[in-house]
C-alpha cells in the first residue's frame, strides 16, 4: 500500500481539481433523484394487500384516496367546491349528496346509516370522498392534494394516507438541509476542541462532504431513495466515516515523528497504514448496512445499499482527497495549532487493566436487565400518529374521528359474478363484527328510493366493473392498533369464505402486513448482520474467538441502547428496532478492531498481557473518544431538531449509541482481553512471536 500513498502524495493536486470537478455530475445526479415519502410502497409486492392496490388502480383507474370533512358549509357552495376539486389535475372524482341525486331531493332520502355515517347535524359537518387516478404517494397525487388544499378554507380539512405523505414531503423537504447544518456545526465544535488544529476539522467535512455528494448523486442510477434514507444519509454516513479521518490524521502525526521534516514521506506511510487499519473495520460497516439488503420490506434494501455505498466513497476520499488537502494546505495547518481539551490519559488505561474485575462485574450486573429492556421495548407502525398535530392531516384525521367516529377505512374486493344474495349475507356478518361503522356498497348508496339507472356512469363505475365488485368499510378503530388488526383477521376471514380470491386492501391491512413482515426481518437482518462480521472479523484477524468476543461486546452495547426505552416508557418506530442494531454493530465495531489490532501487534512484538492490553488502549483512547463524540454531535442535534419522530428516535438512538459503545470498548473489551487472553491466542494466529510455542491455554491464562 505504500505505493499507493507515494501515488496519492505525487498527484495530490491533480487528485484535488478531479475531486471538484466530479461535484458536477453528482450533483446534478442529486436534483435528478426521486424521493419516495410512502413507506408502505416498500412491502413486498406479492402480498394480497399490495396486489390489491395494483387492481384498484388497472381495474377501476382509482389509486388514492382521502376523505374530506367539510364544516359549517351551505349545500350549494359545498356543491360548487366538489365541481372545482374535479377540476383539478388526476382527481379521477369528487363523491357527495349531489353526485347520487339532485340537492332539490332531501338529504334524508338516503339510506338512514349511510346519511349518519356521512353526516353530523350536531357539528354542522358532512364528509365528501375524493379519488385520485394515481396511487397514494405518487408526485401527481400530492400535488393534486396541494391543489385541493389552495381551493379549500379552514372549513375543509382533508384527510387520509396520500395527505399525510404530502405533509411528511413538505415538513421533511423543509427540515433535511437543516440536518446537515446541525450535524457539520456540532461535528466542528466537537473536532475543533477535541483535534490539534483549527482548520483540519474543515478538512475533515469537506472530505466526507464530497463523499456524501458523490454517494446521493450516484442514487440517481436506482430512480429513487426513500425520504428517511435521504433524511439519514447525510448524518448517517458523516458520523460512520469521521472515525476515517480522525485515523488518517493521527497516523500522519505519528509517521511526522518517525520521518522529521518529510511530511510527504509521512503523509504516504499514513495512507497506507489507514488503508491498511480500516479495511477491516469498513468492511465490517460494510456488512452491516448489507444485512439490511435481505429485509423483505425493501426500505431495508433502499437504505443498505445507499449506506454501504457510503462507506465506500468515505473510505475513498479518506485515502485520497483528504490527504491531498492537507498537504495542499499545510501552511494553515501548521499555522492553526493548538492544545486539545481531551487529557492524553496515560493512567487511566493502567487503571483499566489494574481493575478490569470491576468492569466483568458490572457486565455481568447490567447484562440481564439489559438483555431484558431490549425484548420489552415496545414500537408503533402509525406513520401519521406521531407527527405534529399542527400538519393540515394530521388535523383532519383528528376532525374524521371526533365528529364521525371513523378510524380507518377498508377497500373490499369480491368478484363480480357474486350472486346478491351471498353479498347481502357477507354484508351483514361484516357489520357483526366490533368496531365496523358501515359496508358500503352500490346498493347501499342508493337505498331503494333511488334506481340504479339514475346514477351516473362516473358513481357506479367507482364500485362496479365487469371483474370485481368494490366495498368501503368504515372502521372506529385506529390504523395499526391491535383492534384494527384483530378487525381486519375477522373481515378477511369473512371474505374468503363467499370469495376465496376476495381481497381486504386499505391502509389498515397494509399496515398489519408491515408488521408481519418487519417482525420476520428483524431475526433476518439480525442473524445476517451478525454472520457477515462474524466472518470478517474471523478472516481480518484469524481467529475463532475475537469474533465472539467483539460481537459480545458490542451487542452488550446494543442491548443497553435499545433496552433504555422499555424503563423509560418510550415506543420507537418500528424501523428502529430493525436498523439501530445493525448500524451501531456496523459502525462501532470500527473502535473495537482498532484496540484488537494493537493488542494483536504489542502481544505478536512480545508483549506481556497486561503490557500488551495497556499499550492497546492507551494509543486508542483519544480516537475512539473523538470519533464518538463526533458521531454523537452528528446525530444527537438532528434528533433534538427533527419533527419527524421517526428520524428523530433513530438519530437519538444512534447518538446514545455511539456514546454507550465508546464506553463498553473502553472499559468492557479491555477486561475481556485480560480475561481471555490465552484463549486468543491458542484459537488465533499472529499473536505470539514465531519462536514462541503455546501447549495449553492453561500455562498462558
Amino acid at each position: 500500500m505504500i505505493k499507493f500513498g507515494k501515488g496519492v502524495v505525487k498527484y495530490r493536486v491533480q487528485i484535488f481539481v478531479l475531486s471538484l470537478v466530479l461535484l458536477i455530475p453528482a450533483a446534478f445526479g442529486y436534483l435528478h433523484t426521486r424521493v419516495n415519502y410512502d413507506i408502505l410502497s416498500y412491502l413486498p409486492e406479492d402480498l394480497e394487500s399490495m396486489k390489491g392496490q395494483d387492481i384498484l388502480v388497472n381495474q377501476f383507474g382509482t389509486g388514492a384516496f382521502s376523505i374530506c370533512v367539510i364544516e359549517g358549509m351551505e349545500n350549494q357552495d359545498i356543491a360548487s367546491l366538489r365541481n372545482q376539486m374535479e377540476q383539478v389535475d388526476h382527481v379521477k372524482a369528487v363523491v357527495w349528496y349531489d353526485s347520487i341525486a339532485d340537492l332539490s331531493i332531501p338529504m334524508n332520502m338516503l339510506p338512514e346509516d349511510l346519511y349518519e355515517v356521512f353526516n353530523n347535524e350536531e357539528t354542522d359537518s358532512t364528509l365528501m370522498a375524493v379519488l385520485f387516478d394515481t396511487s397514494m404517494s405518487a408526485d401527481e397525487t400530492m400535488n393534486a392534494i396541494e391543489q385541493i388544499r389552495s381551493l379549500t378554507t379552514r372549513q375543509c380539512y382533508l384527510s387520509g394516507m396520500s395527505a399525510v405523505v404530502t405533509d411528511i414531503k413538505n415538513l421533511s423537504d423543509q427540515e433535511v438541509p437543516f440536518y446537515v447544518l446541525i450535524a457539520v456545526v456540532l461535528s466542528v465544535i466537537v473536532l475543533s476542541l477535541t483535534m490539534d488544529s483549527a482548520i483540519i476539522p474543515l478538512f475533515f467535512l469537506l472530505s466526507i462532504g464530497m463523499a456524501i455528494v458523490y454517494n446521493l448523486g450516484t442514487n440517481v442510477l436506482r430512480g429513487e431513495i426513500s425520504y428517511i434514507t435521504q433524511a439519514l444519509a447525510a448524518v448517517l454516513q458523516l458520523g460512520v466515516t469521521m472515525d476515517y479521518s480522525i485515523f488518517l490524521w493521527h497516523s500522519y502525526e505519528e509517521n511526522q515523528e518517525r520521518f522529521p521534516g518529510d511530511k510527504e514521506r509521512a503523509m504516504a506511510h499514513a495512507i497506507s497504514n489507514t488503508i491498511t487499519s480500516v479495511v477491516g473495520s469498513s468492511i465490517t460497516t460494510v456488512a452491516g448496512f448489507v444485512a439490511l439488503c435481505f429485509m423483505s420490506f425493501t426500505l431495508g434494501l433502499d437504505l443498505g445499499v445507499v449506506m454501504a455505498k457510503g462507506v465506500i466513497f468515505g473510505v475513498i476520499c479518506c485515502v485520497t482527497v483528504l490527504p491531498s488537502m492537507i498537504l495542499l494546505f499545510d501552511r494553515i495547518v501548521e499555522k492553526t495549532r493548538h492544545r486539545t481539551v481531551i487529557p492524553k490519559m496515560e493512567k487511566l488505561p493502567g487503571w483499566i487493566t489494574n481493575h478490569y474485575y470491576i468492569f466483568l462485574v458490572l457486565f455481568v450486573a447490567i447484562l440481564v436487565p439489559a438483555v431484558w429492556g431490549y425484548t420489552h421495548t415496545d414500537v408503533y407502525y402509525d406513520l401519521a400518529g406521531t407527527l405534529p398535530d399542527s400538519l393540515e392531516s394530521i388535523a383532519a384525521n383528528d376532525k374524521l374521528e371526533e365528529e364521525f367516529d371513523m378510524g380507518a377505512t377498508h377497500m373490499i374486493l369480491v368478484d363480480s359474478s357474486l350472486p346478491a344474495k351471498e353479498v347481502s349475507a357477507m354484508i351483514d356478518e361484516i357489520h357483526e363484527v366490533d368496531g365496523v361503522k358501515t359496508v358500503l356498497g352500490l346498493d347501499g348508496i342508493i337505498g331503494p328510493a333511488i334506481p340504479r339507472e339514475m346514477l351516473p356512469d362516473s358513481v357506479t363505475s367507482i364500485l362496479e366493473n365487469e371483474n370485481y365488485k368494490l366495498f368501503l368499510v368504515a372502521s372506529e378503530y385506529k390504523v395499526a392498533s391491535q383492534e384494527v388488526n384483530d378487525q381486519c383477521d375477522a373481515i378477511s376471514g369473512i371474505i374468503k369464505n363467499y370469495d376465496p380470491d376476495g381481497m381486504l386492501i386499505g391502509e389498515a391491512p397494509c399496515t398489519q402486513d408491515l408488521i408481519t413482515t418487519t417482525d420476520r426481518d428483524f431475526k433476518v437482518v439480525s442473524a445476517v448482520s451478525i454472520g457477515l462480521i462474524f466472518v470478517i472479523i474471523a478472516v481480518v484477524f484469524q481467529s475463532v474467538s475475537l469474533p465472539v468476543i467483539l460481537v459480545a461486546a458490542i451487542y452488550f452495547a446494543i442491548f443497553i441502547n435499545m433496552g433504555i426505552p422499555a424503563y423509560t416508557g418510550t415506543t420507537l418506530p418500528f424501523i428502529a428496532s430493525i436498523v439501530i442494531g445493525t448500524i451501531q454493530l456496523g459502525s462501532t465495531v470500527d473502535y473495537a478492531i482498532l484496540i484488537t489490532n494493537k493488542y494483536k501487534k504489542a502481544r505478536y512484538q512480545g508483549a506481556e498481557k497486561k503490557e500488551a492490553v495497556t499499550a492497546a488502549l492507551q494509543s486508542s483512547i483519544r480516537s475512539v473518544i473523538v470519533s464518538a463524540l463526533s458521531f454523537f454531535a452528528a446525530t444527537f442535534g438532528v434528533g433534538m431538531y427533527s419533527n419527524i419522530d421517526m428520524i428523530s428516535s433513530l438519530c437519538t438512538l444512534m447518538a446514545r449509541g455511539a456514546i454507550i459503545s465508546m464506553l463498553v470498548v473502553i472499559f468492557i473489551l479491555p477486561s475481556f482481553l485480560m480475561v481471555f487472553d490465552g484463549l486468543i491466542r491458542v484459537s488465533s494466529r499472529g499473536f505470539c512471536q514465531k519462536e514462541e510455542m503455546i501447549p495449553t491455554i492453561s500455562e498462558h491464562a
